[in-house]
């Protein structure tokens, strides 16, 4: 190992997130065959990146409150913090929990069933959801920004069935529709899930 790998692998990460923004397709492409593990994909891309939503949601509570029926009013610090922890916690599960439907179904859809490519898709897809949620900051336009990021993000998974897991094309749209109810269904489980902690 040089000298020169730390300081390539500190811009490939942050050029990443970049890439998944502007060019989803061929950075899709770049990160499928790049050697990575579960422990540094958590640690250098999807905790730091998960953690700007509720970061970000949590401290627009905290300051410009929020507001129900017409009804404004300001959040309390401590349990506000808690619930923006509970959402990062099931931020990172739910990664875990898509990428382990998306390595279930790839036989299925005569992909590559590649526990590690799945994870890969997911941390990468996600950026765009991730990062649309620094518009949380400001509660009153942070849903129907965090809704369109969450959108290119669904684009960006459907892209990289082809390019990360190897889908075939011809059966791509039908492994997305797949990965699409099981996402729904996840994220109805943890919302519940953390309506039971509120």
């Amino acid at each position: 190992m040089n000298a020169a790998q730390p300081p390539e692998r500190r811009a490939r990460r942050l050029w990443r997130p970049a890439g998944m923004l502007l060019r989803p397709g061929a950075t899709l492409e770049a990160v499928a065959s790049q050697p990575a593990d579960t422990v540094s994909l958590y640690l250098g891309y999807i905790a730091p990146l998960a953690a700007v939503g509720p970061l970000c949601g949590a401290v627009g509570l905290i300051v410009f409150g929020g507001g129900i029926a017409g009804l404004h009013m300001r959040m309390s610090p401590w349990p506000t913090l808690g619930l923006a922890l509970a959402d990062y916690a099931f931020a990172l599960a739910g990664v875990y929990l898509l990428s382990l439907a998306i390595w279930a179904l790839a036989p299925v859809f005569g992909a590559r069933a590649n526990r590690l490519q799945a994870l890969k898709l997911v941390a990468y897809a996600s950026t765009a959801m991730w990062l649309a949620g620094v518009f949380s900051l400001y509660p009153a336009l942070g849903l129907p920004l965090m809704v369109l990021g969450a959108l290119y993000s669904l684009y960006a998974l459907y892209l990289g069935l082809g390019r990360v897991m190897a889908a075939p094309a011809e059966r791509t749209l039908s492994y997305f529709a797949a990965v699409l109810v099981v996402a729904l269904v996840l994220g109805v489980l943890l919302r519940l899930a953390r309506g039971r902690l509120a």
